[in-house]
């Protein structure tokens, strides 16, 4: 079966090895004749960049880029990239990388022509609403990793430097125009990245999986997308250079961002203020907190998860796919507990604020409150 296609779900996409190559029609699509390459600070000089930028300046698009972006990218960040944006005449932007980089080349494309704080257009109610919806400028997106999914997403996630919280940032025109998912961008990723990445990934389908919410469609989604991280993420961590297995992870990251649509629930609630705190890597913090999770939503997932695991030929029902879980982490060298990336007991009453107000939790299928959170970040130290 030839890995290649023309999606037009959930946004046109591009899908196959080598089809960076088609930068150019992506931005003439979009009508961006000026782009603005908005990537992370360690990979704006290796060579799948430099290559890129090259794709750029051939085809009269010039060689724009910044990388002022943190892992876990801020409002600082943000009106760096918004000024160098403005400084440098841009009509787009290539949201080009993992999760920071797509999340924050998103909203230099949102924030470039607003007159509003970006905290204004925080995913509360129909905030989104506030927006000067004609000067959002438009975006190509490029993903370099496979897992967060942001290329096929209409929000991105800020942390707040002040108050240390993640906040999600929602508007339905930053979903991009085009997406140009080429999985021989992913072959040069580290295994430690390979398995943070696909775990969030396989977080992102789980989570679906698992809301209440009635969502057919993302339902069988997240389902399939759990089933090609089972298949696929080992022999990408395994091989590098297997492209159709980063092919396949790169199909489920963006199915699994898709799915999410359902809902998420306490394994981002929980991740996104460990990540403003202690600045850990998403997926991996996603990988650690997933099997208390499980545990703690059992008596309302159980059922579902026993069709689940028949599906992804787990042994055991819903036992078997948590111990399952557990295994996968293992095998990619996924720490046991928080206390491994840096969180402390200390810390706890902070985070549990932080969870207990985070969107994310919207999705959980058991009740979040600030008692059940604490148990559950002491389970997952």
């Amino acid at each position: 079966m030839s890995l290649v296609g023309n999606w037009s779900y959930p946004t046109a996409i591009k899908f196959g090895a080598g089809r960076i190559k088609e930068l150019a029609d992506a931005c003439a699509a979009a009508g961006i004749t000026k782009p603005l390459l908005v990537t992370d600070k360690g990979l704006a000089d290796l060579p799948v960049t430099q290559s890129t930028l090259d794709i750029m300046e051939a085809a009269g698009l010039g060689r724009g880029i910044f990388s002022d972006v943190d892992p876990n990218p801020n409002e600082k960040n943000l009106d760096a990239g918004v000024a160098a944006y403005k400084a440098g005449g841009h009509d787009g932007v290539i949201a080009f990388g993992g999760g920071s980089g797509l999340d924050l080349g998103k909203m230099v494309a949102f924030m470039a022509g607003q007159t509003r704080p970006v905290w204004d257009f925080e995913d509360i109610g129909d905030w989104w609403t506030r927006a000067d919806a004609d000067a959002i400028a438009p975006i190509i997106a490029v993903p370099t990793t496979a897992g967060t999914g942001s290329e096929v997403g209409r929000a991105s996630v800020i942390t707040d430097s002040v108050t240390h919280q993640k906040k999600i940032i929602f508007h339905p025109k930053v979903l991009p125009a085009v997406v140009i998912c080429d999985p021989e961008l992913t072959v040069g990723m580290p295994k430690f990245i390979t398995a943070g990445t696909g775990l969030d990934a396989f977080a992102h389908c789980v989570e679906a999986f698992s809301s209440p919410h009635f969502h057919p469609m993302s339902q069988g989604i997240a389902l399939e997308g759990m089933r090609l991280v089972k298949d696929y993420l080992p022999r990408a961590y395994a091989d590098g250079t297997d492209i159709e297995a980063r092919a396949q992870m790169m199909s489920a990251a963006a199915m699994g961002a898709t799915a999410f649509q359902k809902g998420l629930g306490a394994i981002h609630a929980m991740s996104h203020p460990i990540g403003a705190h202690f600045n850990t890597h998403h997926g991996t913090t996603n990988a650690v907190c997933m099997p208390a999770v499980l545990e703690f939503n059992a008596p309302a997932i159980a059922d579902r998860f026993k069709m689940a695991a028949a599906y992804l030929g787990i042994d055991g029902g819903f036992d078997g796919f948590r111990s399952y879980v557990q295994e996968l982490n293992d095998s990619l060298s996924i720490p046991r507990g928080l206390s491994d990336l840096g969180v402390t007991d200390a810390a706890i009453p902070d985070l549990v604020k932080g969870a207990i107000i985070d969107p994310s939790c919207g999705g959980n299928p058991v009740e979040l409150t600030e008692e059940n959170l604490t148990q559950l970040f002491k389970a997952a130290m």
